[in-house]
């Protein structure tokens, strides 16, 4: 049962793969018009075959996964994002059922590419639910989150694909200049993926002990400490291009014992982007989504607006639902409230405020377009910081996902 598992989400992550560098091959055809439409049609089936295969193979991961553990799996930080990109992918499959719209599956695919290779470097090994998440609502209210998300994320996308095309024609713009900001941002997480496997793969090891609430406890580090513990003292550090200590600590502030931790790897997480971001742009000799352009050029702009529009107006009420209905109804029986300014919840809230702005304007205000593109842009750049920063960073009641 288990290397069924494993099985099954290793040909899903490879089967993602290969539908992405179809879909681009699918935007790369030449000859005549009727020619390059055709070669579209067809290389643009081919790639929604492999999604939905991987989306199925997906599925038999999670069931699997269900026997193995007795419980929906989204009760960590490797369940939860690997859902969230099957998620983004089964979104994606109902758009594109309903637009047909090849680019897009050539932005999506390496996006689920990206998220299933993030949550793979987090431990995958099953456990037994902590007394906190023994609940059916783990997988009531994680689970209709994170459907949400995926619908946004497609949104999202087609926002991207309006502004990289909106860029194209006014490369001297701010809309230019902080649109390759978003590009060196996704980098930065491509960079720590690149990074956890990296030193997996040479067996990196150090460890701190410090005191938490009048407790000595051990931090394990599984990259070099540039941060280590508050008044923390190293058991055993590998040197690594002469890392021996910690650069310095971790402000006081930060609470939990693995806070030191999570900040090393956010600071590696945008070190290392930074430097792959400038390696490519030697590479390329231009910027980020400027090498994107050829594959959007030929793209309705309107389109993809509407697109972009449809996908939120889909995953804004489930994520809602999820997000802030459920998980008040869990809170209220888990803790005795609904609400408790907890970082998760706030975050949640703001995502939530955020998308419920972009719903005003764009209906009552007229934001299509540059505007509304933008705010599809900035409203998943807030999920994801809440993935990744909220979760890597702050303690709170959510600290053991």
């Amino acid at each position: 049962m288990e290397q069924l598992m494993e099985y099954s989400l290793l040909a899903t992550f490879f089967l993602y793969l290969i539908a992405g560098v179809t879909f681009v091959a699918a935007m790369t055809g030449k000859g005549t018009e009727e020619e390059k439409e055709a070669h579209v049609v067809r290389w643009g089936r081919r790639g929604l075959i492999f999604a939905m295969i991987g989306a199925v193979l997906h599925v038999v991961f999670t069931v699997t996964r269900i026997f193995l553990s007795g419980h929906f799996p989204t009760s960590n930080m490797f369940e939860f994002t690997a859902f969230l990109c099957f998620a983004i992918v089964a979104a994606f499959i109902v758009i594109f059922s309903i637009y047909r719209t090849v680019a897009l599956g050539a932005f999506v695919m390496p996006l689920a590419v990206i998220m299933l290779a993030y949550a793979s470097v987090f431990p995958r090994e099953v456990k037994p639910l902590i007394p906190a998440l023994q609940s059916h609502w783990l997988g009531i209210h994680v689970t209709t989150a994170a459907l949400g998300e995926g619908a946004l994320a497609v949104g999202f996308v087609a926002g991207l694909i309006y502004l990289i095309r909106w860029a194209d024609s006014h490369p001297n713009s701010r809309t230019a200049a902080y649109l390759e900001v978003v590009m060196a941002v996704i980098l930065m997480v491509v960079a720590f993926v690149v990074l956890s496997f990296t030193f997996s793969g040479l067996d990196y090891h150090a460890s701190f002990k410090h005191t938490v609430d009048e407790q000595e406890v051990v931090q394990e580090y599984s990259m070099p400490p540039i941060v280590g513990p508050s008044g923390g003292e190293a058991i055993q550090v590998q040197p690594f291009l002469g890392m021996e200590r910690p650069l310095f600590d971790a402000p006081a502030w930060m609470e939990g014992e693995k806070a030191a931790n999570k900040l090393n790897t956010v600071l590696w997480s945008v070190f290392s982007g930074l430097v792959l971001y400038g390696l490519l742009r030697l590479i390329l000799r231009k910027r980020i989504y400027e090498s994107m352009v050829p594959m959007v050029k030929n793209m309705d702009m309107e389109l993809m607006d509407e697109i972009s529009y449809r996908a939120i107006a889909i995953g804004y009420p489930v994520f809602t639902l999820g997000a802030l209905i459920f998980a008040m109804i869990w809170a209220h029986e888990a803790w005795g409230r609904f609400w408790g300014w907890d970082p998760k919840e706030v975050w949640a809230l703001i995502t939530w405020l955020f998308y419920s702005a972009y719903l005003h304007l764009r209906l009552s205000r007229g934001w299509h377009g540059l505007k509304s593109s933008w705010m599809a842009v900035g409203g998943f750049v807030i999920i994801m910081l809440n993935l990744i920063a909220i979760n890597l960073v702050l303690a709170g009641l959510h600290s053991y996902a």
